[in-house]
């Protein structure tokens, strides 16, 4: 993964950590320095952090691995300076296991609350919540027990793309087809970001980023729920071409650009002698110009690794599969026979036009 450093798997689930949490940690370093603390204070600081982050990696391994019941896949869990990131392949459309996914990366920081409460929680007091301003030997661990309480019941508010919308939005469908459900899910959401936005104009700025956050994320979650509920019950055969555009792999790079300049295909098929050798892209073809020259062959800057479906395969699994594979163009195939090709734009244009129809239906 670019700009992240691999840490390490966990039942064949990868780490990695985001360059920008270096930022974090010479902030950290910084801010203890200019308010005079010394190293020893700025050591166990750090340290939080690093501990914090380790239980946000947990949180997200919990989510990952009870998803891996349901045969979800997850890719990756990724840390940045904001928090963790589990990319799951899908989210489950059954409201109880996607209810148990959503809640099992909260439950592991109310275990992990619950574990330190029973070891130091009869040394609490209530200057132990005063002393919270500095990190030390002192209070550390009541410090994370604390921090854990704050993380489960924060990512419990009900809003995407925090657990307390996924959450929500699973209760609701069990009583609710799962696109409406999504649509009341995410208008709360928004609801509540609008009151982050809100109260950090007077109080905190960084709830002014929480709540933008918050509101694109539910937005991205109502689009793509809508998208997956247009989409159900076609097959890829609803949205191919049946005639996919070829260039030719000895073609110039210049040619190519001029085949994109002359028409609306924005993805070619890369042919030698009638057969498939890989694709070629806009971006590829822009690319190509800028790093390669017009003078290129098609051939050093196309995709090799083309990518196959069936005609008969539901659209959802095809996009799930393109996106996965991080495809944009893929060729469909029946009986080793090219019948055509799919890419990104047809499938989006397919969603809008059964969302026009369906608009059309319901006036």
């Amino acid at each position: 993964m670019k700009n992240a450093l691999f840490l390490g798997s966990v039942a064949g689930i990868r780490i990695y950590i985001h360059w920008t949490f270096l930022i974090l940690i010479g902030w950290i370093v910084f801010s203890n320095l200019r308010t005079g603390a010394n190293t020893q204070e700025v050591l166990w600081s750090v340290l939080f952090v690093l501990t914090i982050f380790a239980c946000v990696t947990l949180h997200e391994l919990g989510h990952a691995l009870t998803a891996k019941r349901y045969h979800i896949k997850t890719r990756d869990i990724t840390l940045l300076p904001i928090g963790g990131v589990a990319n799951m392949e899908s989210i489950p459309e059954n409201p109880k296991e996607e209810l148990l996914v959503a809640l099992a990366g909260p439950a592991v920081n109310v275990v992990i609350f619950g574990i330190l409460y029973l070891a130091i929680g009869h040394t609490i007091t209530e200057e132990s919540f005063l002393q919270l301003k500095t990190i030390g030997p002192d209070n550390f661990l009541f410090a994370v027990m604390f921090v854990n309480l704050w993380l489960a019941i924060f990512n419990l508010i009900p809003a995407f793309p925090m657990d307390g919308g996924r959450v929500f939005r699973a209760l609701l469908a069990f009583r609710m087809d799962r696109a409406r459900a999504t649509r009341i899910a995410a208008g709360l959401g928004q609801v509540l970001a609008m009151g982050f936005v809100f109260l950090g104009l007077f109080y905190n700025p960084f709830l002014v980023f929480i709540g933008v956050f918050v509101f694109l994320g539910a937005q991205a979650e109502a689009n793509q729920t809508q998208t997956h509920a247009l989409l159900h019950g076609h097959t890829v055969r609803d949205a191919l071409w049946e005639s996919s555009p070829e260039i030719e792999s000895a073609a110039t790079i210049r040619m190519a650009a001029d085949r994109l300049l002359e028409g609306q295909n924005k993805y070619f098929l890369v042919v030698h002698d009638g057969k498939p050798e890989g694709s070629i892209g806009r971006d590829e073809i822009i690319r190509a110009l800028r790093d390669l020259g017009e003078t290129a062959s098609v051939r050093e800057a196309m995709r090799k690794d083309l990518l196959y479906l069936s005609p008969e395969m539901p659209i959802e699994a095809a996009l799930r599969q393109m996106q996965t594979q991080n495809q944009e163009f893929a060729l469909v195939s029946s009986n080793d026979q090219i019948v055509g090709a799919l890419d990104m734009e047809n499938i989006a244009e397919y969603v809008m036009i059964r969302g026009a129809l369906q608009g059309k239906k319901g006036q």
